[in-house]
């Protein structure tokens, strides 16, 4: 014994010893300048940004990468208004054309800051229709330092399409693009699009070959639109609607409405709706009467009484059952364009939750656990969902941890702001507040006293809002269980046993059963009408 206390001693000694001579060695190391090793960090990925010339602004995105979800990390506009007469003209204007310039300058310098990986640019209407375009575009090829393409109506048309098919879960109707200079119309059905028209119905467009006049424009207008036979193909399916004047009157209709949410993609509005609104702000621009109007662009006012005569149209003609208003369009197209069929078939709003798992939560291998989990859940329980419910709940599986950095008292309010207002497409606005919800019940629990906001639920259904109240009990569980560390839930089972619903634990794991664990999967059970149990071993 004494032996192995005095080996021991030696060993304490030794060990100070060694600490006593590595000290000095390290202050005299960084009195001389040297610092301990930073951990390399993570390889960013490949940026990837589009300067798109329209003929109302001129835009600079910036990406975090070519990915099926794509994220931006930077977006600048400029409202240059360079087809404000070409029309009348036939020409870019000077004091256009060199605010256009000057954007471009700055652009260029903000790509080299930002040192972007690949730059791709596009124009669109005014600089194909003027006759000085071709000048205006060799000059701005080379303050990009890149080739620009100058888009087709039809080759516009078309990419408007990818773009709501990237951002639209099986989009099924009319794509409208309404921009400065033009309209592009395109029938799309899922990842199918057919051949699109162009119409010279854009509101500086119109605007200019009315004279100001809006009895002028809706002559136009009527005679343009009566003739696109594609727009026959459109009732009782949804319009699309993309475009910078038409996102600021689906702006206008959420203030005046009192809508819960702020989120202008996937914003839906019963087609009669958005007719009534779109006569009402047609008359309501002619007398300069429109309240709210401020929270539009001062460029852009002038604008929205064509933009809503042009919907008013359309509306008419094609009988649409639904007005969806689209942030994605052109620019996203053109990326869209350019991905593998892979990735252009993957499920926008997975791949996004994917991506969102990776960045925020403990452990990504984890959701994927939780995933097969609350599908062997479902099964047992014996309780039925449609394809689209399934799909929102693999997606709240993806999120469910995103949250898990906030202050404990706070997480489940903010992780459901996070997911209402994400930066996502490819899910509805109900989709939304569900997903929101059940990560919400998840953090916050189901009691009576921690239910959110009112507004947002109002958006769901009774039956909606309780399938996410069950999931979020799910996800309590779940959590609980494993810490939310990966390869815990497997080790899990549910079966039945007359009116009771057990989850048994292999013996591996037996000793993670806590009264907490009990308390949770019976409030769980009593959801679907169940008496839950645990068994251990």
């Amino acid at each position: 014994m004494e032996s192995r206390l005095k080996n021991l001693r030696r060993a304490v000694l030794r060990a100070v010893q060694s600490v006593s001579a590595v000290e000095p060695a390290a202050q005299a190391a960084a009195a001389a300048g040297f610092r301990p090793r930073a951990p390399r960090p993570r390889k960013p990925t490949r940026t990837v940004a589009v300067i798109d010339i329209g003929s109302n602004s001129v835009r600079l995105v910036v990406y975090e990468g070519l990915t099926r979800s794509l994220a931006p990390i930077f977006n600048e506009k400029v409202l240059c208004g360079l087809g404000r007469a070409v029309q009348s003209t036939g020409l870019l204007g000077e004091a256009e054309v060199e605010k256009a310039l000057g954007a471009l300058h700055r652009f260029r310098a903000l790509i080299r800051v930002m040192k972007v990986g690949r730059v791709y640019a596009i124009a669109t209407a005014a600089c194909r229709d003027a006759s000085n375009g071709p000048d205006f575009i060799a000059k701005a090829e080379r303050l990009c330092g890149c080739t620009i393409e100058i888009l087709s109506g039809a080759r516009e048309a078309k990419l408007s399409a990818l773009g709501v098919i990237s951002g639209v879960y099986k989009p099924d109707g009319i794509v409208g693009d309404l921009g400065g200079g033009s309209l592009e119309l395109i029938d799309v059905h899922g990842h199918r699009a057919r051949a699109g028209v162009t119409l010279p119905l854009g509101g500086l467009a119109l605007q200019d070959a009315s004279q100001k006049s809006l009895k002028k424009a809706e002559r136009i207008v009527k005679e343009e639109i009566s003739a696109v036979t594609q727009l026959k193909g459109g009732t009782g399916r949804t319009f699309y609607a993309v475009g910078g004047t038409w996102r600021a009157f689906a702006r206008i209709h959420i203030i005046q409405s009192g809508y819960p949410l702020r989120v202008m993609h996937g914003y839906s509005i019963p087609a009669a709706d958005a007719l009534d609104f779109a006569r009402r702000v047609r008359r309501l621009v002619a007398t300069n009467s429109l309240a709210d109007i401020e929270t539009v662009t001062e460029a852009r006012r002038p604008l929205l009484g064509y933009a809503a005569l042009v919907m008013e149209y359309i509306i008419m003609t094609a009988k649409p059952s639904h007005v969806v208003f689209s942030t994605y369009g052109v620019r996203e197209g053109l990326l869209f364009e350019m991905l593998p069929e892979r990735l252009q078939l993957e499920d926008g709003l997975i791949a996004t939750a994917r991506m969102l798992n990776n960045l925020r939560s403990r452990s990504p291998r984890h959701a994927e656990d939780l995933v097969d989990w609350t599908d062997r859940f479902m099964k047992s329980a014996k309780l039925r969902e449609t394809d689209e419910e399934r799909r929102l709940r693999h997606a709240a599986c993806l999120l469910s941890d995103i949250g898990w950095r906030a202050h404990p008292d706070y997480r489940g309010e903010q992780t459901l702001h996070i997911i209402t207002n994400g930066n996502f497409g490819a899910v509805s606005h109900e989709g939304r507040v569900f997903l929101s919800l059940t990560a919400y019940y998840r953090y916050a629990g189901l009691g009576e006293k921690n239910e959110p906001a009112s507004e947002l639920r109002s958006l769901l259904t009774p039956a909606m809002v309780e399938r996410a109240r069950l999931i979020g009990a799910a996800f309590r569980v779940a959590f609980l269980i494993s810490a939310a560390h990966p390869g815990v839930l497997s080790m899990t089972h549910f079966r039945n046993y007359a009116d009771k619903f057990i989850l048994a634990f292999d013996p591996k794991i037996e000793s993670l059963v806590s009264d907490r664990i009990n308390n949770r999967f019976r409030q769980l059970a009593r959801l679907i009408k169940r008496i839950g149990v645990i068994q251990a071993g």
